[in-house]
């Protein structure tokens, strides 16, 4: 199995300098490689203390000069946000920097906030990813791209520095909406998924996902990649107590961010399914809500931390795990041990799990 870790540069109610904080997480991405962490991811996001990272690709370009092995990963790059030529070039140019160890994410974004500092109409998002991952992934294959979409007008160009080699197997969408698991097949991409719902419900796209890809394109889906947030501690009190104190503390800045309390989701064209969230939150509370998010993540003692990526793994049939390890205002000392304990303790037995393959899954 492989196993790589993310940062996500959290400053909750910027109790910190930005530049402090950046400081840290840069330490912990310095410390990946030596531990054996096979991946280092980060994020986007814009504007508010939810995460300081609004530019992936520069943030990996630091990464790969400073590593030899690891593989870098987007955790996404939003296409809505960028413009998908431009967004070519800086990822064809990482890959040559870093000699072809990008994986790319990508996705459509969520937060009304970052959707109107960039001027773009929220209800857009879904016809301007499709229309930009298109352009861009078929431009990364061939060298060259050109689109005439209602939303991109992309005359014939050529990205230079050239791709050298192809992204098919390396590039991976986030979907949370249902509705949006048809359109990541008929794009070729797997599927980057962060646990947060019930898991008849994950399983069901999942399958969908599946049927879907091998009736459009032939051939089986890549196995899924899946991220954590992680807390490991040999007391198991102690995690517990810090689950809920970070963990738990995480996913309230997610409801923050997001305004998933909000109304406004349930009327944006391209996001009902995320107002069905104001719902459930009404129905039971946001504190069990909460408490729901931390029960799917990772924490405990280095045995229990194993025992539920291998639960998540078997659900998923995926052969990568991200732990996020440093997150929601956690002290830097703390967020090291944590992931230092994981390198030990933990990443080792899961490095043992064979790959997924074709005969273990279950495409019924």
């Amino acid at each position: 199995m492989h196993v790589g870790m993310s940062v996500v540069f959290q400053n909750p109610d910027r109790a910190r300098p930005d530049h402090e904080v950046w400081r840290d997480e840069l330490k912990l991405a310095d410390m990946a490689e030596p531990l054996g962490y096979q991946s280092v991811w980060t994020v986007e996001h814009h504007f508010t203390d939810y995460m300081l990272a609004p530019n992936p690709m520069q943030f990996l370009t630091w990464v790969a000069a400073r590593t030899k092995k690891v593989q870098l990963g987007s955790m996404v790059a939003v296409l809505p946000w960028h413009d998908p030529l431009r967004l070519a070039e800086q990822i064809s140019m990482l890959d040559i920097l870093s000699d072809g160890r990008l994986i790319l994410g990508i996705g459509r974004g969520a937060a009304l906030v970052e959707f109107n500092g960039f001027r773009v109409p929220m209800d857009e998002s879904r016809p301007r990813f499709a229309e930009s991952a298109e352009m861009l992934l078929d431009g990364l294959e061939r060298g060259w791209v050109e689109y005439d979409g209602e939303y991109i007008k992309q005359p014939k160009c050529n990205i230079r520095p050239a791709p050298f080699k192809s992204f098919k197997g390396r590039c991976f969408a986030a979907s949370v909406s249902p509705a949006s698991i048809p359109m990541m097949a008929k794009l070729g991409v797997g599927l980057l998924i962060i646990p947060q719902k019930p898991w008849p419900e994950v399983e069901k796209e999942l399958a969908e996902y599946r049927s879907k890809y091998r009736e459009i394109r032939g051939e089986e889906a890549p196995a899924p990649i899946f991220a954590g947030w992680t807390f490991v501690d040999k007391d198991a009190g102690r995690a517990l107590d810090m689950a809920h104190k970070y963990i738990a503390g995480y996913f309230k800045t997610v409801l923050k961010h997001y305004e998933f309390a909000s109304s406004h989701l349930a009327t944006t064209k391209g996001y009902e399914y995320y107002g069905k969230i104001a719902d459930k939150i009404a129905e039971i509370g946001e504190d069990k809500f909460v408490e729901f998010f931390m029960s799917l993540q990772v924490y405990g003692t280095p045995e229990q931390c194993y025992e539920r990526i291998v639960t998540t793994r078997e659900r998923l049939d995926s052969d990568t795990f991200i732990g996020v390890f440093g997150y929601t205002g956690m002290p830097h000392e703390e967020a090291v041990r944590n992931m230092r304990l994981f390198a030990s303790e933990i990443m080792p037995e899961l490095k043992k799990l064979p790959p997924v393959t074709e005969t273990q899954r279950d495409v019924a």
